[in-house]
Parts: C-alpha cells; sequence; structure tokens
C-alpha cells in the first residue's frame, strides 16, 4: 500500500517528480524560472510604469530626449537590459512549454523550438545592441528633441 501511494504523488506531480537516477532537473528549473522571473518582471513592470508615467508629466513627456536622458545612467540601462532579458526568456520558456504540449511529431517540435530559439536570441541580441550602443546626442538631430546636457 505504502508503495501505491508513492507512484500516485509521482503520477500527481508529473515530469517535475525526480525519483533518484531518472535523470536531469531541466524542467524543475524551467518551472521555478518561470514563477522567480514572472515575479520579478511584475515589480520590474510597475517600476518601469510608475518612473514612465506617473513621476513627471506622465506619458507627455515619453520622446527620444526623455529616453535619451534615461539611458544617460548606467543603472537604467541595466535595469531595462535586466528586464528585457527576463522578458524575453520567460516568454521564451513559456513558448517552448505550449510547443512541447502542442505538436505531434518530434520532427515538427524541433522546427519550431529551433525558430523559437534564433527568434529569441536575434531579439535579445538587438536589444542589447541597442541599449548600450544608443547615442542620445545624435549628430543632425533637431535641438528640440535632443535632452538638456547635449552641446
Amino acid at each position: 500500500m505504502n508503495q501505491h501511494r508513492g507512484s500516485q504523488d509521482a503520477a500527481r506531480l508529473g515530469s517535475y517528480y525526480r525519483r533518484p537516477g531518472s535523470g536531469s532537473n531541466v524542467e524543475l528549473f524551467a518551472w521555478l524560472f518561470m514563477r522567480w522571473s514572472g515575479a520579478l518582471l511584475l515589480v520590474m513592470i510597475f517600476v518601469h510604469l510608475f518612473v514612465n508615467l506617473v513621476l513627471g508629466d506622465g506619458i507627455q513627456q515619453i520622446d527620444f530626449a526623455f529616453v535619451a536622458g534615461k539611458w544617460a545612467n548606467p543603472f537604467w540601462q541595466w535595469f531595462d537590459l535586466v528586464m528585457l532579458w527576463l522578458a524575453m526568456l520567460h516568454g521564451t520558456n513559456g513558448l517552448r512549454i505550449i510547443i512541447n504540449d502542442y505538436t505531434e511529431t518530434s520532427r515538427a517540435r524541433l522546427l519550431l523550438k529551433t525558430v523559437l530559439l534564433a527568434c529569441s536570441l536575434a531579439i535579445i541580441t538587438l536589444g542589447s545592441l541597442v541599449i548600450f550602443t544608443f547615442d542620445p546626442c545624435p549628430d543632425n538631430a533637431a535641438i528640440t528633441s535632443l535632452p538638456d546636457f547635449c552641446p
């Protein structure tokens, strides 16, 4: 009877239950990542919305000069970078789970996950480049659209 109870618990926990010597904890780590990244993303999104929309003049203040002024501070560059990475990895992991659940053949599953990985890496790479190569004072820009610290 006790052994039957253990198999019920294993079935209830699904793929997150790991018996000794049964492989890796990849799905457990993916499950934990979804919980922790989701909670952290909620906090970061509300901070982002508060700083951008509540402080200052609200939505009217958001323009090129606002973003340039914000990204002149390394703290906001890293904040936005971490938010981008977390959001992309969280969403990619969620789509990976959906692909695993709803794709019939292993060949289609591999193809979809390969496309998902390529798209996610491209967005993370491009977003990171934009954040760290952003020029707040571009040449030939209208003076009215530039932040105050530009010459």
